[in-house]
């Protein structure tokens, strides 16, 4: 089939905005049609993202493919906020594809991150024409994920890099029509060459150049707390409008893998139609936001690991040709949920998500009071523990436990991945729990919380945790974590300081993993009170953290407790499974 290739078409929105797109179409006849809609700019098809199709593969199996600019971005016209205008702007996108002479009058839509959520915003609209969406590495809550956490602490280390690099490409536009300065401009491309520096500026609020350009970024550190700002992005209440099947895609290492995995039960359950319900898939690859390689230095998990090997641009072509040509035989050899099982370093298929036959496993924490550091006396047991105790480690916010690793971005070899543990692991303000060596497998696949019962001198502080897979030569792999800002224990809303010295029990969500701890192997979670720069300090003062500066950071005195009265513990999803080795 030849296929025409159209640059800059002008899609007009309701409003008048015109935006532009490029466009493969058949030159004859009409073809079911897949939309990318992005604020990186459409000429780049690579997006730096190796979980996307390959554009050539989609247009070789007979699909009209259209790459748009978001609204106010590279060469579409309007105003970039984030999230604001995509819902309306995804939907008169759709029906203007539908209206096309080459378009059968079918629309998928498929890409990652940002690319994902506006998937979503336009199928919570019910866009008639869209038949099937295909969203990787990304959330319909837009506070858990990613610009804040599950927990309530600020992704900084992301909200530093991608808003000057935003707002880098924002002045260069102002600058190109012939308004804006040209030292802002340089002022932002230096800070995002060197965004690393702006996670240590303080008051996080304050940071210069992303304070100065001013548009969202006052309107995300003016809203710490899930409130109605950040509600009228959450898509979650909406997904009773959504009547189309989605391809969900995610990574053990993405910073939205809580988000992927949530979205995908949420949506088996409250979707708007049975279609739509039973018409979910979850892949899920040893993967970060923006490698699916699945080689690190620190741990590669084999040469089948890729989204490539794996033919993850095959899947999108199985999925839309069920969706959108009507090919009910498609997906016939897919299972709705294909996991990579680290540990073993295998793919697997599964029929639902969490597995059937987990069995949720208390792991509790124990020690006779020195469990700082990896060489300390702190245990994980099945056994409940008899004796009372506690932990005490100082959280000073001037001298944070350093990013190692995990679900984060940007994607560095120190900040992102698998990484070992053994250096953050030494520090006295990390107190390690581990388990016996293991003498057979045991696989952890699913969900991974932590719940403790803790106590601090300061009316607000954070705790932090992370699963890790101990190695026989003493290599430790993190394989998820959390982090829970303790004035939002009771939920994300509302905040409620501490009394110093009252115990609280508090649950950490740890997101998910799927990984069998092989023999020789211990299993270990480690606790602590910050994880820089991938979320932003807690001054422990209980004021508004991103406008405080150092002078106002107090150190904070942290307890862990345990024993019968105070059962903190490791919750694991096991698998009891044979051939786990």
């Amino acid at each position: 089939m030849q296929h025409l290739y159209d640059i800059d078409v002008r899609v007009p929105m309701r409003d008048g905005v015109g935006l532009a797109a490029n466009v493969w179409h058949p030159a004859q006849g009409e073809a079911p049609t897949l939309l990318v809609r992005l604020p990186y700019g459409k000429d780049v098809m690579g997006f730096g993202q190796s979980v996307v199709p390959d554009v050539l593969t989609l247009v070789e199996a007979g699909y009209a493919v259209v790459v748009q600019d978001c609204r106010g971005t590279h060469r579409s016209e309007g105003e970039f906020v984030p999230h604001m205008a995509d819902r309306s702007d995804g939907a008169d996108t759709v029906a203007w594809i539908a209206g096309q002479p080459w378009s059968d009058g079918t629309v998928g839509m498929y890409g990652p991150s940002y690319l994902g959520m506006v998937q979503w915003e336009t199928a919570v609209t019910g866009a008639p024409a869209l038949k099937a969406i295909a969203p990787a590495f990304t959330s319909i809550d837009n506070y858990e994920a990613p610009w804040y956490g599950p927990g309530g602490a600020l992704s900084l280390s992301l909200v530093t890099m991608w808003n000057a690099m935003m707002y880098a490409a924002d002045a260069q536009r102002s600058l190109a029509a012939r308004e804006g300065s040209l030292s802002q401009l340089q002022q932002l491309g230096q800070a995002v060459l060197t965004h690393e520096a702006l996670n240590d500026v303080l008051p996080t609020a304050e940071v210069p150049v992303l304070a100065t350009y001013g548009k969202w970024w006052d309107d995300w550190m003016a809203h710490p707390s899930h409130d109605a700002y950040w509600d009228a992005m959450e898509l979650t209440p909406e997904l009773k409008n959504v009547t189309v099947p989605a391809l969900n895609i995610g990574g053990w290492y993405d910073l939205y893998i809580g988000q992927t995995v949530r979205t995908y039960t949420t949506a088996r359950q409250k979707a708007g139609s049975a279609q739509a319900r039973e018409g979910q898939w979850l892949i899920i690859g040893p993967w970060d936001h923006l490698s699916a390689s699945g080689v690190y230095p620190d741990r590669s998990f084999g040469p089948l690991a890729s989204a490539q090997m794996m033919g993850l641009t095959g899947l999108h072509v199985k999925f839309f040709d069920r969706w959108l040509r009507g090919d009910t035989a498609a997906l016939d050899d897919v299972a709705p949920v294909k996991i990579f099982v680290m540990g073993i370093d295998q793919w697997r298929d599964e029929q639902d998500w969490p597995l059937p036959d987990t069995r949720w496993t208390d792991f509790h924490l124990t020690s006779t009071g020195r469990a700082n550091t990896a060489a300390g006396d702190g245990v994980l047991t099945t056994e409940a523990p008899t004796d009372a105790g506690h932990e005490t480690y100082l959280y000073d916010p001037r001298r944070p436990v350093p990013t190692a690793g995990g679900a984060s971005m940007p994607v560095t070899l120190e900040l992102c991945g698998p990484v070992d543990q053994q250096t953050v692991a030494a520090r006295e303000d990390v107190l390690c729990f581990a388990g016996p060596v293991l003498e057979k497998p045991v696989e952890v696949t699913g969900p991974v919380s932590l719940t403790l019962f803790v106590s601090s001198s300061a009316v607000d502080t954070d705790f932090t945790a992370k699963l890790v897979d101990v190695f026989p030569d003493g290599k430790a792999i993190n394989l998820c974590d959390g982090i829970l800002r303790t004035r939002y224990r009771g939920g994300l809303a509302t905040e409620e300081p501490m009394e110093p010295g009252t115990v609280y029990e508090i649950t950490i969500d740890m997101a998910a993993t799927s990984n069998v701890f092989l023999p020789g192997h211990r299993i270990r979670v480690d606790v602590s009170s910050s994880n820089f720069p991938r979320y932003d300090r807690n001054t422990n003062t209980g004021g508004v953290i991103a406008r405080e500066g150092e002078e106002q950071m107090i150190p904070a005195v942290n307890h862990i407790h345990h024993g019968p009265d105070h059962p903190s513990r490791l919750v694991l999803p096991v698998i009891d499974r044979e051939d786990q080795s």
